[in-house]
């Protein structure tokens, strides 16, 4: 065989020689991260839920996913092994720094939340966004929709008198088929009759 005609196929063994050796790498480095699990450490599951590996057993592992509440998962359910302070992050949230000044900053009564809003007041009307001009506009463009809908029904009416005008044009078209068509059959009757 010529060497041409063996390339593509040297070509895919290679790839599936370079994908299976990749996933052999994978695999070592999740049991390996599995085998570096300890009672205490955080893990997330494969399925994304973050708990503290509470019993290591051949198989499987007890996780604690609520205080009080444990689980049996499967090892290969471990998708990874956190470290205490990155598990802590997660679980608790980001520590806030009360001294820095992006704090924010509580009042200590009601009465200061509500200012505010009483001094934008002002008059003792309730701004809800709504301007005089807004309403004018709003008007305005509701009677243009009204001339649109009467115009709309002018050309219906137009049409529905049109076509009652061709139907009555119609049956007085035929009742004058009707007459010239009789003396003509009657002259045939009579001729037909006579003989």
């Amino acid at each position: 065989m010529n060497i041409v005609t063996l390339l593509p196929f040297i070509v895919l063994i290679g790839a599936m020689f370079l994908m299976t050796r990749s996933a052999k790498k994978k695999q070592q480095k999740a049991a390996q991260m599995r085998d570096q699990m300890q009672p205490g450490t955080g893990v997330r599951t494969i399925g994304g839920m973050y708990a503290t590996v509470k019993e290591i057993r051949d198989d499987a592992v007890l996780l604690e996913v609520a205080p009080g509440m444990h689980a049996l998962y499967a090892k290969n359910a471990i998708g990874a092994v956190l470290e205490e302070d990155e598990f802590d992050r997660i679980i608790n949230g980001e520590p806030v720094d009360l001294k820095s000044d992006d704090a924010p900053i509580v009042p200590d009564d009601v009465s200061e939340l509500t200012a505010a809003d009483e001094e934008a007041a002002g008059d003792g009307k309730i701004d809800l966004g709504k301007s005089p001009a807004a309403d004018a506009d709003r008007a305005e463009a509701e009677d243009h929709e009204d001339e649109d809908d009467e115009h709309d029904e002018d050309e219906t009416d137009v049409r529905a008198d049109a076509k009652t005008d061709a139907d009555a044009e119609d049956e007085t078209d035929g009742a004058k088929d009707d007459e010239a068509a009789e003396p003509k059959n009657a002259k045939r009757r009579g001729g037909s009759g006579s003989k």
